[in-house]
């Protein structure tokens, strides 16, 4: 420190030099102004020695403050320290380190009188003071510091203590960078790719998609190998997941640029396991990643960490299924189901619509059919197929229908519930009925979301179907020759349908054409199921004080509690054109 004061006096006397210069060099210009000058110098160097010593006493005179403000035993014991400390007032001015401090935090550099913030960023001394460890970054290093205040005197003190921690948390770092994440990658559409390219192409095509799954996992130093013809496993560490993500997994695009000759596009899915403890419980994440990435359409990544799931992509529509193998295992595992059931209860979402309720009769007609007894869940005051419902009633349904809290009471060991037209337990019509029955049955068509049923006996999900109605049709026809719904169940069906593609506008494919064919085959009329558009949602029993005369335009009133997302039927109280 006092090497740093006497280098303060070339700083004073260099100027003072120069100002003696110039005086000399006016006394051959003019002799006045030699004078004038001579004595401006004489009392600025005067000025300065007299500041100079007295900034010399107030070094000395601080210096000896900090020498006194630790007693001689503190300064001993603290030294002696096996630890670097440093000990810093009440403002946080460095009073004293010891020779630890001074040779392996500091580097030898001098900081009595300097600000411990310099050192310690960003510490409340009042709040953090002897509570928790505070991570620092020093000149390099890596450290752990703990702050403990002293009174002494009437005077606090603040005691920093570092533990030189760089090299463990340096590894520590290296673990987390180092983490494996498993991820299972699929190829949506390949059996459609594989059925409409031709032989030469074929092998183009799946070479195009190697070629670009190598190169995406060869950039992030990955390890993939193949475990089918369309399908890829992948292990990332943790430093190139996260690459990934900031990129949003750009790989879908590139997959997405390969089509085959009849220029159908290729997708990828992606169910990625991270976080785990083990590389097993990885690889299952990575699983349920994967189903749910299918479950909302494909095209898509899914992340699944032991927080809840992260989704990526998604922007294309989901693949329609051209096969229906999956439909025909279904209806026969759901037959063995049905016929080893006491008796069968169907329920939809709350506040139903014609998808829902339709639906929903399809499969009670099928299960009667069956011979196994069935009722269909439903709140008769609040629903959104009021239409359908009265059609229904007057149709020989009187018994079909029974409130959830009616139905409770048949729930028993062997009760079968088939849920209709979702898979979110809150949303159930009555989810008290759900949590009470063993053997569940979900048929589906939307989106598959986070919080999903997943006790489900069967869980027949389809996303590219235009609606449960189409599921039900499909499954009704492999329930045996036997099984024929009557008119009224097809129109049902088919008015789900219409209500779902906007009239065969949206969402609709080969598949959705084939189903409405076979329910006109069964008796639908298209006539009468315009009628259930055509007519107001509000029940038979409540329309009093209605006349003829008085048409209004204005939109039927909707029931109070109706959620936004499933007012899927609700439509002006006027004729639609088709």
């Amino acid at each position: 420190m006092g090497k740093r004061i006497w280098w303060l006096r070339p700083m004073f006397l260099a100027p003072m030099a120069l100002c003696v210069a110039l005086a000399v060099f006016s006394l051959f210009v003019n002799i006045y102004l030699f004078y004038i000058e001579a004595a401006l110098c004489i009392a600025m160097i005067v000025y300065v020695l007299v500041k100079l010593q007295s900034f010399q006493q107030d070094i000395h005179a601080f210096l000896q403050y900090m020498g006194d403000s630790l007693a001689p035993g503190q300064r001993e014991t603290l030294d002696a320290f096996p630890l670097p400390i440093v000990v810093a007032g009440e403002r946080g001015e460095i009073a004293w380190y010891n020779s630890l401090a001074r040779q392996n935090v500091l580097m030898d550099e001098d900081l009595y009188g300097g600000s411990a913030s310099d050192i310690v960023h960003g510490v409340n001394l009042e709040n953090q003071a002897g509570e928790q460890a505070l991570a620092v970054r020093y000149k390099d290093r890596l450290y752990t510091v703990y702050v403990a205040p002293s009174h002494t005197e009437g005077k606090t003190f603040y005691t920093y203590y570092f533990f030189d921690d760089t090299q463990l948390k340096k590894y520590m770092m290296e673990y987390k960078e180092s983490r494996p994440s498993v991820a299972i990658m699929v190829i949506d559409n390949y059996e459609e790719i594989m059925q409409s390219a031709k032989e030469s192409e074929k092998a183009q095509t799946i070479g195009e998609l190697e070629y670009v799954i190598e190169q995406y996992v060869a950039e992030g130093n990955s390890l993939m190998r193949r475990l089918d013809r369309d399908r890829f496993l992948m292990v990332a560490e943790e430093r190139h997941l996260r690459h990934m993500v900031e990129k949003r997994f750009d790989i879908l695009d590139k997959v997405r640029a390969v089509s085959a000759s009849d220029r159908i596009p290729c997708t990828l899915s992606m169910g990625i396991g991270r976080g785990a403890a083990n590389l097993h419980e990885a690889e299952h994440m990575a699983q349920q990643a994967l189903e749910m990435a299918l479950g909302r359409g494909g095209d898509q990544v899914a992340i699944k960490t032991p927080g809840g799931y992260e989704f990526y992509g998604g922007i294309s529509k989901g693949i329609e299924k051209r096969t229906k193998v999956k439909t025909r295992i279904v209806a026969s595992a759901l037959i063995e189901l049905i016929q080893s059931s006491e008796n069968v209860l169907i329920m939809g979402h709350k506040f139903a619509d014609l998808d829902c309720l339709g639906s929903a009769v399809g499969l009670y007609r099928g299960v009667r059919l069956l011979g196994k007894p069935a009722a269909v869940v439903l709140n008769k005051a609040k629903n959104l197929a009021y239409p359908l419902y009265d059609r229904l009633m007057a149709g020989g349904y009187e018994d079909a229908f029974l409130e959830p809290e009616t139905a409770m009471g048949l729930v028993g060991k062997r009760t079968l519930l088939i849920i209709t037209d979702t898979h979110i337990p809150h949303i159930l019509e009555s989810e008290e009925i759900y949590r009470q029955c063993k053997s569940v049955v979900v048929v589906d068509h939307h989106r598959k979301m986070v919080n999903h049923i997943d006790n489900a006996v069967i869980f027949y999900h389809e996303p590219y179907a235009s609606s449960a109605s189409e599921m039900v049709t499909e499954l009704l026809q492999y329930f045996g020759d036997k099984v024929k719904v009557g008119r009224l169940e097809a129109e049902a069906l088919l008015s789900g349908i219409m209500l779902d593609t906007k009239n065969f506008v949206l969402r609709t494919g080969v598949r959705t054409f084939e189903a409405a064919a076979y329910l006109r085959k069964l008796g639908a009329d298209t006539v009468e199921v315009r009628k259930l558009f055509a007519n107001s949602m509000i029940p038979t029993s409540a329309k009093r004080g209605w006349s003829p005369r008085r048409r209004s335009t204005a939109a039927a009133p909707l029931p109070a509690a109706a959620p936004a997302t499933i007012l899927k039927s609700w439509r002006p109280r006027r004729r639609m054109s088709f």
